[in-house]
């Protein structure tokens, strides 16, 4: 069984450590560019998102009503294991209003409705939530009693209510990390490690498989809504 735990401020480092390496580890699942470590590009993504992960968790403090909120779900045997979190973003002006981040669960743990009472318990405390994720997750979130608005690049839009919270949430902004000296380097190791050939073949790669899910987030909510 396992326990969930809300914080408002910054985890213990060693909580921090964990949901860190669900982060890199679980990149394919909870990235929008959804890469595969096949990927060349995959490393660079890892760092990016952890780093991003690293400024939330960071920033977090309780005297900000708009800063991420933390859920977390520890194994009730030992507690200082994680087995699964969500970040979720407050709306600033809107109360009932927040916007997930990210979710993980452990994979050995998945399937025992650990993300069901993360959600559940993030919408007891702001019941229009919103969320975006691949076409293919959709389901799973519709039966979590999430419905789908819009499609948003290679995402679909879904949400609660039956429209968009007019709140702002307090969303990282990605530009100076992919700006960053040590994304530079990281690049320029990868291109000595792969080749520069392997490396545009990758991103070409990548940019194909952002249109390809778009298209099939497209698709999916005019589905969605012509059902609706």
């Amino acid at each position: 069984m396992f326990t969930l735990v809300h914080l408002d401020n910054p985890p213990p480092e060693s909580l921090k450590s964990q949901i860190l390496q669900m982060v890199l580890d679980y990149l394919s699942d909870i990235s929008p560019v959804s890469l595969t470590p096949s990927n060349p590009l995959y490393q660079l993504y890892q760092y990016v998102i952890g780093y991003e992960m690293h400024l939330y968790l960071q920033a977090m403090d309780s005297a900000l009503d708009s800063s991420a909120q933390l859920i977390l779900a520890l194994d009730d045997l030992d507690p200082s294991q994680v087995l699964g979190f969500a970040l979720y973003l407050p709306a600033k002006d809107d109360p009932d209003a927040c916007t997930l981040a990210y979710m993980a669960v452990q994979t050995s743990q998945r399937r025992r409705g650990i993300a069901r009472a993360m959600l559940q318990r993030m919408v007891t405390r702001h019941p229009h939530a919103e969320l975006a994720c691949v076409a293919s997750k959709v389901p799973t979130f519709e039966a979590m009693g999430f419905q789908v608005l819009a499609a948003r690049g290679p995402q679909v839009l879904m949400s609660t209510r039956e429209q968009r919270s007019d709140g702002m949430v307090a969303v990282q902004d990605l530009t100076p990390i992919f700006q960053s000296t040590e994304v530079r380097q990281i690049h320029a190791y990868l291109v000595k490690q792969h080749g520069q050939k392997a490396m545009s073949e990758a991103e070409k790669q990548r940019d194909r498989q952002l249109d390809q899910m778009a298209q099939h987030a497209q698709a999916l909510v005019r589905e969605r809504l012509i059902l609706h």
